[in-house]
């Protein structure tokens, strides 16, 4: 049975200053022992760290809306939160638990002002998907179309701000944020901005147009239209595009031939967003796809769109190309440019560029033979590569205009790797990395 959702903003900040009190009392009291005793010890450390990340971890998949989705943001990146954190965060990638099914008609109704019978001929009470933010039903409009429903949890929105300030209370008085406060100061503006976007579903159904009209001749790609007389800022109604969910791809339905040209599908469509269109959809996890026999994708939730600055681009593509070529001094001076680098530092030692170039030009190393990710270490490598970093820990800060390049460029990653993709994509990078017209 699902539990009973905290959807007011007194009962969201009481739980979440609760946590925040929890977290900051284990820390000082961890300083405090380790003030007396003249040491630090590792371990207690680590396993003080992970007490401490469970509880957050606990509470913002119990509230879900905005902190959830930080949770999730930052489970995926390793400079932002000790990874004690980011370990713990992971489960909050997974499938969040649903909400009671007369919460979700309330806030239908309150939307649509309508009774849901007077919009819909049937609305599946269980939930076809639960999320962070929302959850989505299935249903059949009054016309006998096959839809999909997205509605918001009630309370998420007007939380927002409150939430995301006493999360990041908690991290401060934790211990936990490993960055200087400028740094965290453009982070969560800039997770803020976004959040705002993804919380409008009126702005979403936007972006859906924009990318079909993007994707319009990707005859490899579908996204679903949107029926905007029962759509609102909270409710966002869809057609039903259905596929195969990634764990649903077993070897009897899908050959390698299909896996591989899903894959090319894959890595097109997020070139082009990037290179081409300077528009990225920025949440590109298992649950956002699907996939046919045929090697269709369905690309779905365009809540979390980036748009680019073309000089933010243009800053990537010459980064890249410099450290393809092996010329680091221009690496240095395009991250810079990326506002991932530090201006004022001297110069990073090529030896330290040269180790995480060997590692990322992996994928792209040769031209004709297929790259086979479902083998790929290179997660592992950059794992094991982690203590490298705090040796120049000064002269690097969290990129902010390119964070969401970074999260949909690991995204793909992962779904290339879990679908077991051989391909070689070495010509095709650098046709985008020519010019920003290349297709």
């Amino acid at each position: 049975m699902a539990k009973k959702p905290v959807t007011s903003r007194t009962g969201r900040f009481i739980r979440l200053a609760g946590m925040t009190a929890s977290v900051a009392s284990r820390y000082a009291g961890e300083r405090a022992r380790q003030f007396l005793s003249g040491s630090e010890d590792e371990a207690r450390r680590s396993a003080n760290y992970t007490r401490m990340a469970e509880q957050i971890a606990d509470t913002l998949g119990d509230l879900k809306g905005a902190v959830m989705k930080v949770g999730q943001i930052a489970s995926q990146t390793q400079d932002f939160l000790p990874k004690e954190f980011s370990d713990a965060l992971q489960r909050l990638q997974k499938e969040a638990p649903p909400m009671p099914f007369d919460v979700i008609v309330e806030q239908i109704e309150r939307e649509l002002g309508k009774p849901v019978s007077a919009l819909f001929k049937h609305l599946e009470e269980e939930p076809y998907a639960a999320a962070s933010i929302g959850q989505v039903h299935r249903g059949v409009t009054r016309k006998g179309e096959q839809v999909i429903v997205k509605v918001q949890y009630p309370g998420v929105d007007e939380s927002c701000d409150s939430d995301l300030k006493q999360l990041r209370l908690a991290l401060k008085l934790g211990g936990l944020i490993k960055l200087p406060k400028e740094s965290v100061d453009l982070l969560f503006g800039e997770i803020r901005a976004r959040l705002r976007e993804e919380l409008d579903y009126e702005n979403e159904a936007r972006n859906i147009k924009l990318f079909r009209d993007f994707h319009k001749s990707d005859t490899g790609l579908i996204i679903p239209a949107v029926y905007e007389k029962l759509s609102s800022r909270r409710v966002l109604t869809l057609e039903l595009v259905e596929g195969d969910h990634i764990s649903q791809l077993t070897p009897d339905r899908y050959d390698q031939a299909t896996i591989n040209r899903i894959g090319q599908h894959l890595f097109k469509t997020m070139a082009d967003q990037l290179f081409r269109f300077q528009c990225i959809h920025g949440d590109p996890h298992a649950g956002n796809f699907a996939f046919r026999p045929d090697g269709t994708v369905i690309l779905y939730d365009f809540g979390c769109v980036k748009k680019l600055k073309p000089e933010v681009v243009e800053a990537y593509r010459n980064a890249v190309i410099s450290a393809i070529n092996e010329d680091y001094a221009a690496l240095d001076r395009y991250l810079i440019d990326l506002g991932a680098r530090v201006e004022d530092k001297p110069p990073v030692d090529e030896a330290y560029y040269a180790m995480w170039r060997d590692i990322f030009i992996r994928p792209f190393a040769n031209r004709s033979e297929p790259y086979d990710f479902a083998e790929s270490t290179l997660h592992k490598d950059v794992a094991r590569k982690t203590a490298t970093v705090f040796k120049y820990l000064d002269y690097f800060k969290p990129p902010v205009e390119s964070i969401f390049i970074d999260r949909m460029i690991a995204g793909h990653y992962w779904m290339l790797k879990r679908l077991g993709v051989q391909a070689a994509f070495r010509d095709q990078l650098e046709q985008y990395l020519k010019t920003a017209d290349a297709a």
